[in-house]
């Protein structure tokens, strides 16, 4: 990547060589069309881009969103049991759950980069060996993961977590470790048909799914008495619902019938060069992940522990249920950019980044402004408790600012994720969250006596302010004609081992 020409560069190459779908060729002309006023260039552009976007970000948001009220609904349940059950669920979930989650989806983004781009190029083909190559990285991942799940109480021991809240975060756990192998396989089917903008069947899939869910664990942790162990199973046995389902969908669906095209023992041929990638991709993900893993452990290791976790905790899970809605246009923005930059569109690419960053920022301001307005109540979704009820209020100022933020940062995310850039982002990463971040929020936190809140302030000013600064940048000064010819090369090299390993 040369972040070296203005954004909205302009090409001199000709329309005809374009073959961008839906409304790509339209946006295409009207952003060529010198002859026309710059306004309504830009009104006519942004009302076919928005067209183009919603209908991906959309249903994604939907998607998003529901699995994320899974997972909290799961916490709610546990909640009402008691503060040390509440703390025991986020703790297993923030603290233990989002570091698998971080990294199935993380590897999963390779899948993102190269099907959007193979679609936008019109390789159909590719993307089902994709698919099934990803699927099997991931299966062989998660097996390390489920011996990490088994020994989660002596490692949450060993990160300094006190006795009875690891021992009950423990139980919550072993729950989780189907849930694994539903990430396993979730992530690759999700930016399989994300890549074609099939996104909405999800979302019907995901809500019915949740319906489902509520019930089964209002059984489980009320009726049937199982406690945090019965809430977490239900919690597994929900996403592998929605892995059959999708799974289903795409063998059933003609949507799907020239980028599916049955089981190949190619998924099982090249994966060195395919795992390159993706551990890429994971390495840019996880690091971004884990820093809110690890903002929950460290307020483990304040004074008063079991209020902090549980107060940071409901912020955190505030923070992911609007970040579900970024995430959506993450999503979109990763398609978009891929399919586009697939396409041989690098106006429409550029186009895309600034239209879903300004839908992304001006929801994440409205979602931090009604934050604000429920500073004083929003705890009470949670638990009862009213000193949990006051530090809340007291961090929501500093949850409005990571709002804000991350109506910015998982955007350009999804950019990098749609261009290729994900070794980049990770060395951004590892510099603004761990050089920078984290110490910061270590010396407010601990050294300063300001506790949660110092924690916390240091990591959102010196991790999230900081990459989102520099990701605006280097997106504002990306060369998008260099971007489409590494995309074209791209596909090329992925398409040539494919043709070398049917010749074998």
């Amino acid at each position: 990547m040369e972040p070296s020409s203005p954004l909205l560069r302009s090409s001199s190459s000709s329309s005809s060589s374009y073959e961008a779908h839906g409304g790509s060729r339209e946006l295409e002309t009207i952003l060529s069309d010198t002859a026309t006023p710059w306004a309504r260039r830009a009104w006519a552009a942004t009302g076919a881009e928005l067209r183009l976007l919603l209908r991906v970000a959309l249903p994604a948001v939907a998607v998003y969103v529901i699995n994320y009220l899974m997972s909290m609904s799961t916490q709610i349940f546990c909640g009402q049991l008691g503060n040390l059950e509440l703390a025991a669920a986020s703790l297993g979930n923030t603290g233990i759950q989002v570091f698998s989650y971080g990294l199935m989806l993380g590897m999963g983004s390779a899948v993102e980069t190269l099907c959007g781009q193979a679609y936008g190029a019109r390789k159909y083909g590719m993307l089902g060996v994709y698919l099934q190559r990803s699927t099997v990285l991931l299966a062989a991942t998660g097996v390390p993961l489920a011996i990490m799940y088994v020994y989660s109480r002596p490692i949450l021991l060993l990160l300094g977590e006190s006795e009875h809240i690891a021992a009950a975060a423990a139980v919550f756990v072993y729950g989780l470790i189907p849930q694994i192998f539903a990430y396993a396989a979730n992530f690759p089917i999700q930016k399989f048909l994300q890549a074609q903008s099939i996104v909405a069947p999800s979302a019907y899939i995901s809500a019915g799914t949740l319906l489902l869910h509520l019930v089964l664990s209002w059984l489980a942790v009320y009726k049937l008495g199982l406690g945090l162990l019965g809430a977490s199973l239900v919690l597994s046995l929900s996403w592998w619902i929605i892995v059959i389902a999708q799974f289903a969908y795409i063998i059933a669906t003609p949507r799907c019938k020239h980028t599916w095209t049955g089981f190949t023992m190619q998924a099982f041929t090249g994966l060195c060069g395919f795992a390159k990638l993706s551990a890429a991709s994971a390495v840019m993900l996880c690091l971004e992940t884990w820093y809110l893993q690890i903002l929950v452990l460290l307020a483990g290791l304040l004074d008063n522990p079991e209020l902090s976790l549980d107060a940071l905790s409901i912020c955190m899970t505030l923070n992911g249920w609007v970040l579900m809605i970024s995430i959506g246009f993450n999503a979109a923005a990763s398609v978009r950019v891929g399919n586009e930059l697939g396409a041989g569109n690098p106006r429409v690419a550029a186009f895309s980044v600034v239209v879903s960053t300004g839908m992304s920022f001006l929801l994440a301001l409205i979602a931090a402004a009604i934050i604000m307005c429920l500073r004083h109540r929003i705890s009470y979704l949670f638990t009862g408790g009213e000193a949990v009820a006051n530090l809340v209020s007291d961090l929501c100022p500093l949850l409005a600012v990571t709002l804000i933020l991350n109506g910015i940062q998982p955007v350009l995310s999804g950019v990098a994720v749609g261009c290729g850039w994900q070794v980049f982002v990770a060395y951004v990463n590892v510099g603004c969250y761990y050089i920078v971040g984290m110490p910061l929020g270590i010396f407010l936190g601990f050294y300063l006596g300001l506790g949660a809140k110092g924690v916390w302030s240091g990591m959102v000013i010196g991790g999230t302010l900081l990459q989102t600064l520099i990701l605006l940048w280097v997106t504002f000064r990306t060369d998008w004609l260099q971007e489409v010819e590494k995309a074209q090369e791209r596909i090329a090299m992925w398409e040539d081992k494919k043709r070398s390993l049917q010749q074998i």
